[in-house]
Formats: structure tokens, sequence, C-alpha cells
């Protein structure tokens, strides 16, 4: 994904409902937080109603849909619908070898339990249960019912060798998230989701997936850094300001990679971690063009003297983004987490 607000994992801050095409919003609007292993409603998966879109917990440049006085904060699908193939090529797939070979030497056997967390319209499970053998059950968390339902409609049905996938939803909050709620998982994962969260929060979740003993692929994290080229003057001041952005308050953003890998060492766990960049082109100039208006927005409501500059800024990006002129590498990085099976096997 790109930046959570523009890129994978970052607040959800987002350009204005009206904010006129090109323009820079300094608004902040509240966002539905990742789901948890502690449910507060359960339904199980139903018959397929077309392609659902995919949550963007980024600085999400799609009109907000609903009540802007709650937390149950809706995204338009075609924002949605935009980053879905960008997240799915991102993803690093040099990860699911030593990713299957833990999944099969599980102990137990038996069907797959998965818990997909902050699982948003599903886009995690539609790309890894295809990617994995053997028969599945995914349990997708979110806080949202209008995305879970999105998730249920539009869940995968076969795994890599026709085996069946099935799937449930969960509503709760991921700052419950234990070990006990993870007893009898086979894998946790989550999409864009370390960089909205806090060091605790982190520390909490290395904590469950350790005392479970349940491995986590946790993708598209954003690592700061962004390459635009042709190159602008005005870059690096607004990725800086962006990042800047990112870590308000207590959450992480950028930082979040080092300290989720951080925090899974001290539970003893064996960390990897891989490169899962954006790539944008020509073909991709519909979301690098609403990627840019979350990117410079989220700058600008960081640093409000950046307006004026950021406004011609925008204005000639997208110029150059709608003529295909525009290349952008959002960088993000994919962590793969195996901690000491439960019952010490190997």
């Amino acid at each position: 994904m790109g930046d959570h607000r523009a890129q994978p994992g970052g607040r959800a801050r987002q350009a204005a409902p009206g904010t006129p095409e090109g323009g820079v919003s300094t608004a902040t609007t509240p966002t539905s937080g990742p789901g948890s292993g502690v449910p507060e409603e359960q339904v199980t998966s139903g018959p397929d109603s077309g392609p659902p879109e995919e949550k963007a917990r980024t600085g999400v440049p799609g009109q907000r849909v609903g009540d802007p006085d709650t937390e149950e904060v809706r995204y338009a699908p075609q924002w949605l619908q935009l980053r879905e193939p960008a997240d799915a090529a991102a993803r690093a797939v040099d990860l699911l070898d030593p990713l299957r070979i833990r999944l099969a030497n599980r102990p137990g056997r038996g069907d797959l339990a998965i818990h997909d967390l902050g699982c948003g319209t599903g886009s995690m499970g539609r790309w890894l249960a295809p990617r994995l053998d053997g028969a599945q059950h995914w349990i997708l968390h979110d806080r949202d019912p209008y995305l879970l339902h999105f998730a249920t409609v539009g869940a995968p049905k076969a795994a890599a060798d026709g085996s069946h996938v099935g799937v449930t939803t969960q509503r709760g909050d991921i700052g419950r998230l234990t070990a006990d709620a993870l007893a009898g998982a086979s894998l946790v994962t989550a999409s864009a989701l370390l960089d909205v969260l806090t060091a605790e929060e982190i520390d909490r979740l290395a904590a469950a997936c350790a005392g479970a003993g349940v491995p986590a692929l946790l993708t598209l994290s954003v690592a700061g850094r962004v390459e635009i080229g042709p190159a602008d003057p005005l870059d690096a001041e607004i990725a800086e300001a962006f990042n800047a952005h990112q870590r308000r308050g207590d959450l992480l953003g950028p930082d979040a990679v080092t300290a989720a890998c951080e925090a899974f060492a001290r539970y003893d766990a064996t960390v990897r971690v891989h490169p899962s960049p954006w790539r944008l082109g020509r073909d991709e100039a519909a979301l690098t063009a609403e990627w840019l208006r979350g990117w410079v927005g989220a700058a600008v409501e960081e640093r409000p003297e950046l307006a004026e500059r950021a406004q011609a800024y925008l204005e000639s990006r997208l110029a150059a983004c709608a003529a295909g002129e525009l290349r952008v590498v959002v960088h993000h990085s994919d962590v793969l987490a195996l901690p000491h099976p439960a019952g010490g096997a190997a």
C-alpha cells in the first residue's frame, strides 16, 4: 500500500470531503481502528456478491463516507479499489518459503487457522490464501462492520492446492489481543498495520504471538522513504513533513518496522524483513494522483506554512502524472516473525 494517509501504515488522515481536485486539505478525520482477537460480534462467510474494495488506513485520499462524529469511518470504493493491485504487487513473496516451512512443521497440523488483524475488506486473504497449501480458516478482525461485510463476500474460496478456504469475522479492539485469543492459531497476518500502532501496542502484539507460539506476517509498513522522478526541490521537504505527521502522538509511523523487529526479538522470535515497495508508473496514474493528494495534504497538515508552495507543487505533480511522466516508488517493508512454537516443537 502506500502511505496511510498516503501510505500503508500510518494514521488515517484523509482529505476532507469536497476538497477540490488537486487541492491541499489540512482537515483531519477520525478513523476506525484495526480489529483484534477479542470478538464483539462474529459473522460467518456468505456467498460472493461482487468485487470488494480494500481498506485504506492511509491518509486516505478517497472520499469519506459515514458519520464524521463516530469512529465507524468508511472509505470510498474508488480509492480502495485503486490500491489493492499495488499492494498485491508489492508484498514480499521471498518471505513465503520460510513461512510455508514453518506452517508445514507446526504442531497438530489440521486446517490452518489464520487471524488477519485490521483486515479491511480482506485483501491480505485474497493475496495469501491462494499461495498456501491446505485447508484454511481465516478469522478476519476489524472494528468496522461495513468493511467486514466486504471482506466476507470477497473472501477467497480455495487454497493453492484447491483445498477449501472458509472465513469468519470478529469485531474488536487490537488493544485487547492476547496469547489466549490466539490459542489454536496457525498464523497472524496484517497489512499496513504496524505504523498505525504505538510501541506499547507493538510489544503487546509480539507478546501475544510469542505466548501462543504463532508466526506473524506483517506486510506493507511504511519505511519513510519516497522516490519521485523527475525530482523536484520540494520533494524532501514534503517527505519530511509527511513523516513527522505519521509520528504524531505516540504512533510509530516509519519507525514501526524497527520497533517490531526489536519487540519480537525480545521474545526470542526469529525475524526476517524484506522490502515491499509500491512502484507506480504510467499504468498506475490514477493511484499515483490520489496518493499525491494524501501525501501532500498530510505534509501541509503537519506544517501549514508549506501550503502555498505545496499547492503549486501538487498541481505540477498532478499534471506530470496525467501526462504519464511521473514515476513514484513508495518504500515499505514486510516482516515475518517466527516465535518458538508453543510446546517447544521444532
